[in-house]
């Protein structure tokens, strides 16, 4: 999830270290905030494989910084793996929010699709917090309004993204 939001903020535009973190945490931060000992590996580890490259630029005030461009090949890799999501990326939610954020990017609106379709799929299963064995528990079995308001919640929430999922796909399969 990290790289991947590395690639796709870099995408955009290049970007020094500090900004990058920022959007980042903006993205996924309120759930899994990026720490610098986090990102600085992630970024080494990207640049080592050539998907991106560091230039160091005069600062405006203070010392300089090293602004990060991503290569032809991190935009190759980027668009790959939005092509490619592995499952949990599918039906991790903050994962999942990661690759909308940079879906785009992917130019092909049947390769667009075809991820959506996946999502919409996992949101199509039977699923629940809670079972009786096999058996998905509904927000409506529950007598304690913590658990049926987290079913409740998250009932809302699948139906919206189902809808949109929908209409997305019509628009990209017209």
């Amino acid at each position: 999830m990290l790289e991947l939001a590395i690639l796709g903020f870099l995408y955009d535009t290049p970007l020094h270290g500090y900004e990058l973190r920022k959007r980042i945490t903006a993205l996924t931060g309120h759930v899994r905030p990026i720490a610098e000992s986090t990102l600085y590996p992630a970024i080494k580890r990207l640049e080592k494989a050539g998907l991106l490259e560091r230039a160091t630029e005069p600062g405006a005030v203070a010392a300089p910084r090293h602004v990060l461009t991503l290569t032809g090949a991190g935009g190759q890799e980027l668009r790959r793996r939005l092509a490619e999501p592995g499952r949990r990326d599918i039906t991790d939610e903050n994962r999942w929010f990661t690759v909308l954020a940079f879906l785009r990017h992917l130019d092909d609106p049947a390769a667009q699709s075809a991820v959506l379709r996946r999502r919409l799929a996992f949101l199509e299963e039977p699923a629940s917090f809670f079972y009786d064995g096999d058996r998905p528990l509904s927000a409506e079995e529950f007598d304690d309004p913590f658990r049926r308001g987290i079913l409740t919640i998250a009932r809302a929430t699948s139906r919206a993204e189902t809808r949109w999922l929908r209409e997305t796909l019509a628009s990209l399969e017209d």
